[in-house]
């Protein structure tokens, strides 16, 4: 796809805007003392067709390339808002957009596109595997016109809101396949079976907002048309999408530190202690135009990896450092942010607080930081694998 002119990210931009601000800080602060889905919001994206971003016109939804994508979730973030709890309605259907048959993506894409189904849910971790995706345990086995699943998932967010969950699970054991990569498998399972055909899901409570769950699959029956692609080749339909996830997760980093930075500025300009604003001090300006910086020469990398993945262009190593570089950008910035404002950003009412919960997660999800050293040290340096 091609990049969209500067006019019309522009215009995306100010759309974003103008949506979010109907749900200001007192909305999220409500939602996170409940725990609660911010559905509204959600449904209100949907209705503007945000979500749609990446569906193409065939299908019912927009067509645009994934700067616009970007620029959709980073004004989400700069808002003061939380993509989080949708964002993986854009990439996740690019799994069935790049690998599923004519007949899934006829049967499937035009409802994401509409919002009448919700892709949300990715069911790819484990708890004794983690990040080591060829170690997973979930198996499904081929019985007639069905596979049984068997098998439990982590951190598998919105799973309680979505329609659909992509789910990755084993189809040929370990020992068998050919090589390590193979023998796992793609799957589009309907969540709405709910509790008693096979799914049980419980929520994970964690230090932030953000609907996690553990799923349980006990002999749960997929139908053989749901499967993805080719039996067998799952990781690699996965790892097509990963570049795509880290991207758009970068980009919503971005957001997060252009917000804290806005607020840890206003509110330098204003507070005066001592008889001057603590703004004229070089002990308070410094973190601030140092957190600046960092997160514009994170958002020119993020940028680049946006070009380079519309592009067809391989843009492993700058999506993986477009991550690194903005997570540590927006944790810088959410860092400088409670200091800036002493006291006060331990208070719920300034929305610092949840925000620095929230831009906590990025250095940990949808990868470790950790582990994008690893692959940079190993495919880019050239240097022994670590792991």
């Amino acid at each position: 796809m091609e990049a969209p002119a500067p006019d019309e990210l522009a215009t995306i931009r100010e759309s974003v805007r103008a949506l979010c601000a109907r749900y200001p800080g007192e909305y999220w602060r409500q939602l996170d003392r409940e725990r609660a889905y911010p559905a509204e919001f959600v449904q209100a994206l949907t209705e503007a067709g945000f979500l749609a971003a990446l569906v193409p016109e065939d299908y019912g939804g927009s067509g645009l390339g994934l700067s616009a994508a970007a620029a959709i979730l980073e004004e989400v973030h700069a808002a003061g808002c939380n993509g989080a709890a949708c964002h993986a309605q854009m990439y996740i259907m690019g799994t069935i957009l790049r690998h599923g048959s004519d007949e899934q993506k006829a049967r499937f894409l035009p409802g994401i596109a509409s919002g009448a189904l919700r892709l949300q849910a990715f069911g790819v971790t484990e708890p004794t595997s983690g990040t080591d995706t060829l170690s997973l345990r979930t198996v499904a086995v081929r019985e007639g016109d069905h596979y049984v699943v068997n098998g439990q998932k982590i951190w598998t967010s919105r799973a309680e809101h979505s329609d659909l969950m992509l789910l990755l699970a084993r189809t040929t054991p370990r020992a068998q396949a050919k090589r390590r990569t193979d023998g796992l498998s793609v799957f589009l399972v309907d969540m709405r079976l709910a509790e008693g055909t096979g799914i049980k899901i419980n929520p994970i409570r964690t230090m932030m907002n953000h609907a996690t769950t553990e799923v349980f699959l006990d002999d749960l029956r997929v139908p053989v048309e749901n499967l993805v692609g080719e039996e067998g080749k799952g990781f690699r339909y996965i790892l097509s999408g990963m570049n795509a996830e880290r991207i758009l997760i970068a980009a919503e980093c971005i957001g997060d530190a252009k917000w804290f930075i806005a607020r840890a500025t206003a509110y330098a300009r204003e507070r005066a202690v001592f008889g001057r604003p603590i703004g004229q001090n070089q002990g308070v300006q410094f973190p601030i135009a140092r957190a600046y910086a960092q997160m514009r020469a994170a958002e020119l990398m993020v940028r680049e990896a946006a070009r380079r993945y519309e592009a067809g262009e391989d843009c492993g190593a700058e999506a993986n450092m477009a991550k690194l570089l903005a997570a540590d950008a927006s944790w810088a910035a959410a860092d400088m942010c409670v200091q800036t404002h002493g006291g006060f950003g331990f208070a719920e009412d300034f929305d610092i607080e949840r925000k620095f919960r929230e831009t906590r997660l990025y250095q940990v999800a949808p990868i470790s930081t950790n582990l994008i050293l690893s692959y940079l040290a190993e495919h880019v340096l050239e240097l022994p694998r670590s792991y």
